[in-house]
């Protein structure tokens, strides 16, 4: 099968091991991706304070440059505020008239008009329907039991449009998980919001929020993840949490393509997990035997 690919800002720069993995994944297991040509910013979570239209247009116009590539295809996404930014677009412009007038209004100015026939898919979503652990474990050449792993999902990919999983109580990792031999962690903290950018807005409040997942996945080998924000807040304030609440927070932390990739044979250099920032030496040296 084959997919249009909206590959967005962050996987170009702090999460582009999350692209790497992506692509040699799904190249791996026989899927097509062809990137969208001219491709732009979906508005991240910046533009929509400053204007609702300018946030759907930005989206939109991504939309409108894959109707010409190819009107009835599918969008693989795989950052989850991507993802979130292209769907409210594709929902506005197939749902409603006065919105999807107003969008078509503002791309004329660049020549493009969408329709929002195309649909929006995120990775995990792909990975999880259209593939399934059952595809997934056939292309399998390196078990990876004795690894225990914390399946983290955030917010954006699940909420609010209620696709292919359930944004309270998701299940859609587990599987995939168990397909590379590993043993899914137990925990309740997978749908809970890493805080976002109250980081860098409001760190106090923001490290509580990272700590308390961290905290809760003391026990488990590694957490997997499916959103370039919730891995940085995961991946790189694991010293900061670990000092506001005086006890080691460490864990690994990846993509769920770069451990799916592991699983298939791929090489920690073909997944870009040099690129992580939180892996620890136990992992690598799990991975290497």
């Amino acid at each position: 099968m084959s997919y249009l690919y909206y590959p967005g800002c962050s996987l170009t720069a702090s999460a582009r091991e999350y692209d790497l993995s992506t692509r040699a994944t799904m190249h791996a297991v026989g899927q097509q991706l062809t990137e969208i040509d001219g491709w732009t910013c979906c508005g991240a979570s910046a533009a929509a304070p400053i204007s609702h239209l300018l946030s759907l247009c930005l989206g939109a116009r991504n939309l409108a440059l894959a109707e010409q590539m190819a009107p009835d295809s599918q969008i693989l996404v795989p950052c989850s505020a991507c993802y979130l930014n292209l769907k409210k677009a594709q929902d506005k412009l197939a749902n409603d008239a006065d919105s999807r007038d107003r969008i078509n209004e503002a791309l004329s100015a660049v020549a493009l008009k969408a329709s929002g026939q195309v649909k929006v898919r995120h990775l995990l979503d792909v990975l999880f329907v259209d593939l399934g652990a059952n595809r997934l474990a056939a292309h399998v050449t390196r078990s990876l039991s004795g690894l225990t792993v914390a399946p983290y999902y955030g917010c954006q990919c699940l909420r609010p449009y209620v696709e292919f999983d359930d944004p309270e109580q998701p299940v859609s990792m587990q599987p995939l998980i168990e397909a590379t031999g590993a043993t899914v962690f137990d925990w309740d903290m997978g749908a809970r919001c890493c805080g976002a950018a109250l980081v860098s807005t409001q760190p106090d409040d923001g490290l509580k929020r990272v700590a308390s997942i961290l905290k809760a996945a003391k026990g488990a080998d590694l957490i997997v993840t499916v959103c370039p924000m919730c891995q940085m807040n995961l991946d790189a304030w694991q010293a900061k949490a670990s000092q506001t609440t005086g006890e080691d927070l460490a864990i690994t932390v990846l993509y769920l393509p770069q451990l799916l990739g592991l699983a298939m044979g791929l090489t920690a250099e073909e997944l870009g997990i040099n690129m992580n920032l939180a892996v620890s030496g136990p992992f690598l040296e799990s991975i290497a035997s």
